[in-house]
């Protein structure tokens, strides 16, 4: 059964029941906890959600555009029928309609593109090019981090980072990985970046001749929108229903790695993702749900 279910549905539960009623820059109100934690171990199985579809290959060509083509360029995703950035994309003249009202005026070099953040970010510093160094050469270091969160660059970035911090570490030949986010959408974010940063950590794997380990998630604040409250109950209710007619929930699927390719940069990120596949993901259906911008 799986665990990434479980995990997920009890702190929507408790989000609901505990979460404190809170206001925000979207003008959609949020019911949130601070400070929430979850775990994984990813060499036992790879944590998609089943009581609803997640859109895999979206979530992991979303984390390839940012670490693997360090791009912040939204035509990329759209090339591949993604449009979950175009909200936070600025026009043709580089110009972002904020929230509110406000303009960002980036400048004609920034048209189409979401500014000074995520993969903008991985490219300027060469974040994956030098954790990979790292964990090929010295995989006792203790400073392997990847930081999207540089200050410098926040006033121009039309959505600054989410999770915006990961660190990782080598102990017993496995990768283990921490991620750090400021700020979770639970029904839509969260199972996006939870099934990313397992597909990365499998894939820095791979490339550097470790196993996938432990996964750390870790979230300063936990929120369901208020509009999103009937989508995650319908969720609570498949799980209740599931667990009542059949005693389990459906197994999680297994990730499969092409194993020929060991350089990160080299895996496939055309649309149909041809070196990373889910063999017998079974879930129990879509469940649409409104996203604040």
């Amino acid at each position: 059964m799986s665990k990434f279910d479980e995990q997920y549905l009890d702190l929507c539960d408790r989000i609901l029941k505990e979460g404190t009623y809170s206001n925000n820059r979207t003008g959609v109100p949020t019911y949130k906890l601070p400070h929430q934690v979850l775990r994984f171990d990813l060499a036992e199985e790879f944590p998609i959600l089943t009581t609803k579809y997640v859109a895999y290959k979206a979530a992991i060509l979303e984390m390839l555009w940012i670490y693997q083509v360090q791009s912040n360029d939204t035509r990329w995703l759209n090339e591949r029928s993604i449009k979950i950035w175009d909200e936070w994309t600025a026009d043709e003249n580089g110009t972002y309609q904020q929230v509110g009202g406000k303009k960002l005026e980036l400048g004609k070099e920034f048209a189409h593109t979401i500014g000074t953040a995520y993969g903008w970010i991985v490219g300027k510093y060469k974040l994956t090019q030098r954790i990979i160094d790292t964990l090929k050469n010295n995989p006792n270091d203790r400073k392997m981090v990847m930081s999207l969160w540089q200050d410098e660059f926040m006033p121009t970035a039309c959505l600054p980072s989410c999770v915006w911090n990961s660190q990782w570490d080598v102990a017993d030949g496995k990768l283990n990985i921490l991620v750090n986010c400021r700020s979770n959408d639970v029904p839509l974010g969260l199972p996006f970046n939870i099934s990313q940063y397992a597909v990365l950590c499998y894939l820095l794997a791979q490339t550097c001749e470790l196993k996938p380990g432990q996964m750390t998630y870790v979230i300063n604040n936990a929120h369901i929108y208020e509009n999103q409250i009937d989508g995650i109950n319908e969720q609570l209710r498949r799980r209740d229903e599931k667990l009542a007619a059949d005693g389990k929930l459906f197994d999680a699927p297994k990730l499969w790695i092409n194993p020929d390719v060991k350089d990160f940069f080299k895996f496939d990120n055309s649309k149909e993702l041809l070196d990373i596949k889910l063999e017998n993901y079974q879930h129990q259906g879509k469940i649409s749900m409104p996203v604040a911008v």
